[in-house]
């Protein structure tokens, strides 16, 4: 099994296995297999160790991935917040960021339903 980022990779195709890497989708991975010369439809398993090694430095050091990745993330979430703007504060309060309703739906983002007691007579 190979381990690239930290993350140990499945015997699946190269353009699949790759996307268990936080920071790599469909389209990285196909790019990556195409500067690496790495047939996509290759299972992991039959790639030798200099292939593996070729993929580890190509993502080490054209990619951000992984941990760097999601500090990077997390740090702009906490200047949006900060800076005080519209999406920090939606953000904050664990709305929905991007205009969407929130009358109905949006339970991901809100979690379970509160229950309000009914009006008393």
């Amino acid at each position: 099994m190979a381990r690239i980022a930290g993350v140990d990779l499945p015997n699946k195709a190269v353009k699949i296995a790759l996307t268990y890497i936080y920071g790599i989708g469909k389209v990285s991975a196909i790019e990556i297999c195409r500067k690496t010369n790495i047939n996509p439809d290759e299972r992991m398993n039959n790639l030798s160790n200099d292939d593996v090694n070729e993929l580890r430095k190509l993502i080490e050091n054209e990619f951000k991935v992984e941990g760097r990745l999601r500090t990077e993330v997390a740090l702009n979430i906490k200047r949006l917040m900060d800076i005080g703007c519209y999406r920090g504060l939606r953000h904050r309060k664990g709305l929905p960021v991007r205009g969407q309703r929130t009358k109905t739906n949006a339970r991901t983002r809100k979690g379970k339903k509160k229950t309000v007691a009914g009006k008393k007579k």
